[in-house]
């Protein structure tokens, strides 16, 4: 199954971190979430990731170029500039690191990546979220439905706590701390689309949501897989910092690859 990660936005949002490197760079625990989200999906034998690069795309490039080089032990000839690999574990995974356009909105970068593409069931999310949906149930779902696309549907954690109040005196009788379930249905990527969607596209111009998803929509060929598990964007500075309090406190419920 092929996976396209759209990964070429630039991130202003967070533009505390992404002054330097592209959104899906910002590290978790030391490794960048783009990572992460691989890791996910290479649990469910999801293995051939097309990334589709934009804003400071030669640091993704640099990333997994260092990736394979840096990994396990080595020899050096300082003479020769020859250089040994000793027991190598990377994964096995097969990257494309494709140019899709500093300013591509997100439909025209899955248009420029049509020729790698075509004739098979793809799937497609954002290089800047983690999730613990079950890639293989998602899968069997849309396949389910005969439908050109399916997007996950999520529940999105709560900005802010909640008050409940004594309807008699005004007394705050419970304070609820911010349920994910609070919240209304939101797309929340991890979609898988058919080749037939590349009939809604445009180019460079196209926006996947607003555009492509609503015409969809309209001609009744969206469905939604609906999640209630866990799931976290890195959209903000206070998204990072979440991710990151989670790594370190050990509850990181979307690296369920690690109990596979």
């Amino acid at each position: 199954m092929k996976v396209v990660i759209l990964a070429g936005g630039r991130g202003t949002r967070l533009s505390e971190e992404t002054g330097v490197k592209p959104k899906p760079m910002v590290e978790i625990g030391g490794r960048p979430i783009l990572w992460h989200i691989m890791k996910h999906y290479g649990q469910y034998d999801c293995k051939d990731f097309y990334i589709a690069l934009g804003y400071k795309g030669y640091v993704i490039k640099r990333f997994f170029l260092d990736y394979y080089r840096l990994n396990g032990s080595m020899s050096l000839n300082l003479s020769t500039g020859d250089v040994m690999g000793h027991k190598k574990r990377c994964e096995d995974w097969m990257v494309h690191l494709i140019d899709t356009g500093v300013d591509t909105n997100t439909g025209g970068r899955i248009k420029r990546l049509e020729p790698w593409l075509q004739g098979s069931t793809f799937m497609v999310t954002y290089g800047d979220g983690v999730s613990s949906v079950d890639i293989g149930k998602l899968l069997e779902f849309h396949r389910s439905t005969g439908k050109i696309a399916t997007i996950t549907a999520v529940r999105p954690p709560a900005r802010f706590g909640g008050l409940v109040f004594d309807s008699s005196d005004g007394l705050v009788r419970e304070f609820t701390e911010k349920p994910q379930t609070g919240e209304g249905w939101i797309n929340g990527g991890f979609g898988v689309f058919e080749p037939a969607i590349f009939d809604y596209m445009q180019g460079d111009e196209t926006v996947l949501e607003s555009q492509v998803l609503e015409h969809l929509a309209r001609d009744n060929q969206l469905s939604a897989y609906r999640y209630e598990g866990f799931w976290q964007c890195m959209d903000t500075l206070r998204d990072l910092r979440l991710l990151q309090s989670l790594w370190q406190q050990g509850d990181t419920p979307w690296q369920s690859w690690r109990q596979a």
